[in-house]
């Protein structure tokens, strides 16, 4: 039996991968980590100004090469036209992270229709990459890995009283988002692991930036088995593990990273 060595089961040395939302307060430690880990990075953005700014901050191991391209995921011209130019660009994917995400600030009480299924769209956005992502690598003969960012809010319910007087509770079409995110992982990992087209999901839990109100931090930390928010850099292990040979034998999984919040 030829055994890989660790280092070589998470190295990411000669793959290329595509990610969205890499400039986020969590899409840019997972940015970081996959470079680290030695692949070539294609960042995408709206703007591919930003998007190759970007990309020319992070760091480069031997021969990998970083490229930025213009691509908004809630729009489907957008898709196929940035997928492809960042196959042209880098010269493969092999690799697609979904983690772009289009925001929503109103809950159950004011959302309104067209506001619910807007929000629904981001899951429309992640299926159009992974399906880009998938026909590339079966059409090049060779395997293939896709990891969309779900929540710890698409496996469990909100919880009210950290967010009353504070701010917006955790909205109800954000709920249905990232449910169908995770359960949509599923769906695509049985139906593509004939192609060896893996996927899989992870779900951060608490992971608030440095805007948010610290009376609101305090009580998310009340309800964490842990008492403390998750860093950035807490994420950077887990994508790389999804993204590498280390999880080759793993898809249809969710990999909740949340300090043990959905443990309760």
């Amino acid at each position: 039996m030829n055994e890989m060595h660790v280092r070589d089961l998470f190295g990411l040395h000669g793959k290329t991968v595509l990610i969205t939302g890499a400039s986020g307060h969590l899409g840019s430690a997972m940015s970081r980590a996959l470079a680290e880990a030695g692949a070539s990075v294609v960042v995408t953005s709206r703007r591919r100004e930003d998007a190759e700014r970007i990309a020319g901050e992070l760091p480069r191991e031997g021969a990998a090469k970083h490229f930025g391209v213009a691509l908004d995921h809630m729009d489907e011209g957008s898709i196929a036209a940035g997928f492809e130019a960042g196959v042209e660009k880098a010269g493969q994917v092999d690799v697609l992270v979904a983690n772009g995400h289009e925001p929503l600030g109103k809950d159950w009480t004011n959302v309104t229709a067209d506001e619910f299924t807007r929000q629904l769209q981001n899951a429309t956005g992640y299926f159009l990459l992974a399906r880009h992502l998938r026909n590339h690598v079966v059409a090049r003969q060779t395997e293939g890995a896709v990891v969309l960012v779900g929540s710890m809010y698409g496996v469990v319910g909100s919880y009210p009283p950290v967010y009353e007087s504070l701010s917006t509770a955790s909205p109800a079409a954000y709920h249905a988002l990232k449910g169908g995110i995770v359960h949509l992982t599923r769906h695509l990992a049985v139906t593509w692991a004939p192609d060896r087209v893996r996927v899989n999901c992870l779900s951060p839990g608490p992971f608030p930036s440095e805007k948010a109100p610290q009376e609101l931090c305090a009580r998310l930390c009340e309800k964490s088995p842990m008492k403390r928010m998750g860093r950035p850099d807490e994420l950077k292990g887990a994508i790389v593990f999804l993204s590498s040979a280390a999880s080759s034998y793993m898809t249809g999984q969710n990999l909740l990273i949340d300090g043990g919040w959905t443990a309760w």
